[in-house]
């Protein structure tokens, strides 16, 4: 079995894309207006669908900006240089650059819809 992607369940697809290729610099492949996927570093394996698409699984299965269980970890060269660079695009700061307890120094903040991002290195 291989992970091949996470998938971003949204109401606003192209906002919440713009963000991510803000954040990585990354472009995202448009499949549709419900449906973008990340096919390179660094973020590889990311998809953002909208909700109306996970309809098929169900009513009510999937809802968008309610995630309080997952946080996405990109790893980077300079915490530091990426949070000052991050300033104008990240409105909902959850931690400053700080050094954890296992060495890797970190930032955390959340995507529009809420979604954890954690940004570290290892100095």
């Amino acid at each position: 079995m291989t992970l091949k992607q996470t998938r971003l369940v949204t109401t606003d697809v192209a906002k919440l894309t713009r963000f991510y290729e803000s954040v990585s610099h990354a472009t995202a492949e448009v499949l549709s207006s419900d449906y973008t996927q990340f096919q390179n570093e660094p973020c590889k394996g990311l998809a953002i669908t909208a909700q109306a698409t996970t309809q098929a699984y169900g009513d009510g299965v999937a809802v968008a900006a309610a995630n309080r269980s997952v946080i996405l970890d990109f790893e980077v060269d300079n915490v530091d240089a990426e949070y000052k660079r991050l300033q104008e695009i990240v409105s909902d700061w959850v931690m400053p650059p700080k050094v954890m307890p296992w060495g890797a120094r970190a930032i955390v903040f959340r995507d529009p819809d809420g979604n954890l991002v954690n940004m570290y290195s290892h100095p």
